[in-house]
């Protein structure tokens, strides 16, 4: 008999974040930050700009009250320039002043006149962050580990080698088309069969996938191989009014991939951050599919104060581990590692907090130096 665990983590980077993660911790600051981004984008994307929409552009960029140079007013929209750089590689966006530096105007009429791309600007971690972030993802002792919002392949084998002593011989990761440079990225004791991607597919002309579905096939020593389908489903919070219906999207073309499997015969797993709840609509189409099994709720039952992974306003279970029939049936037992998220005591131990008490590590001392605001979730199975 063969002892399998997977575990699942959404690690907010390995080495460095967008400055607007690292900067604003509480995630309403930085979703307000992300929405603001947003709207520069639509700006820029116009064929057309006309004189409210450039100021409105040099408002968004420049913060208030949008003269170089002035201070701002105390509570005033922060510059989103502190974030982001907006890249022009071909034509001009910025009328710029004496010195070619100071943005003192758009010289551009319309996205035509000039090409380029925004940039999310980036946050070194302490070695104490990084150190945290290591410490979660080995506590998981994960044969197979899916990274959400990992940098890219190079940073995976780099963590793995100088952080976690070279715990992993295979490594996997797909550049999506996130600007944040966020991707789905799996750890693996074990070779890769095959690989597929679903980053490209898309409804009109919206994009399915925020980041991607990676599916891969991992070949075990001994027995039929096991099929992971790793995710990271759009945001609540960074949301332009269609969050909602681009998460039931996502779950629902999760659920047509699954089509192609039979779930009471294959070893398939389905795991990351859903962004979502066990009880949402959103995730219902995914959630719902026979012969497909939450490792939490196989250990914990429908008991919400120890299944959660994430806190913002309340104690939810976003971060997923979904496995199919014969894993339910090889199942051992599952948890969740939350031992990395700043202010843990604190959140548990307050009155009607409703959950367990837990304390974070003792290295984990501030936001900054936090492994993650998720949890890691891990399940172990006698094969």
């Amino acid at each position: 008999m063969t002892t399998l665990r997977i575990a699942s983590c959404n690690v907010e980077n390995l080495f460095s974040r967008a400055e607007v993660f690292a900067v604003a911790p509480v995630i309403g600051e930085a979703d307000g930050i992300l929405v603001m981004i947003d709207l520069l984008q639509g700006l820029l994307a116009k064929t057309a700009y006309s004189d409210a929409d450039k100021a409105e552009m040099l408002r968004l960029y420049l913060g208030e009250p949008g003269a170089e140079g002035e201070a701002a007013p105390q509570g005033a929209q922060p510059a989103l320039s502190a974030y982001i750089e907006v890249r022009e590689e071909r034509g001009k966006l910025w009328k710029r002043g004496r010195g070619g530096y100071a943005i003192v105007g758009v010289e551009a009429s319309g996205a035509g006149d000039w090409g380029g791309s925004i940039e999310f600007k980036r946050a070194r971690f302490s070695e104490k962050a990084r150190g945290n972030t290591a410490r979660v993802l080995k506590d998981t002792r994960a044969d197979l580990l899916c990274v959400v919002e990992a940098e890219d392949l190079p940073t995976l084998r780099e963590f793995d080698t100088h952080l976690m002593g070279s715990r992993y011989k295979y490594e996997l990761l797909i550049d999506a088309f996130d600007p944040r440079g966020i991707d789905v990225g799996l750890y693996s004791k074990h070779p890769f069969g095959r690989v597929r991607t679903h980053m490209f597919e898309k409804v009109g002309n919206s994009r399915v996938f925020s980041r991607d579905c990676l599916e891969v096939e991992v070949l075990l020593t001994e027995g039929d191989p096991v099929h992971l389908l790793l995710n990271h489903f759009k945001s609540k919070g960074y949301d332009d009014g269609t969050a909602d219906a681009k998460r039931t999207r996502q779950a629902t073309r999760v659920k047509e991939i699954l089509g192609g499997y039979d779930l009471t015969h294959d070893r398939v797993v389905v795991c990351g951050d859903f962004n979502d709840t066990p009880d949402s609509p959103a995730l219902a189409p995914l959630l719902g599919v026979p012969d497909l099994h939450d490792v939490l709720e196989l250990q914990f039952g429908a008991d919400p104060t120890r299944r959660w992974t994430y806190h913002y306003r309340s104690f939810d279970q976003i971060d997923f581990v979904l496995v199919s029939s014969p894993l339910r049936d090889a199942f051992r037992e599952a948890g969740v590692i939350r031992r990395g998220i700043a202010g843990l005591h604190a959140l548990t131990s307050a009155p009607g907090s409703g959950v367990p008490d837990e304390k974070e590590y003792e290295t984990v001392t501030a936001f900054s130096n936090q492994a993650s605001d998720h949890a890691a979730v891990w399940a172990e199975f006698d094969l």
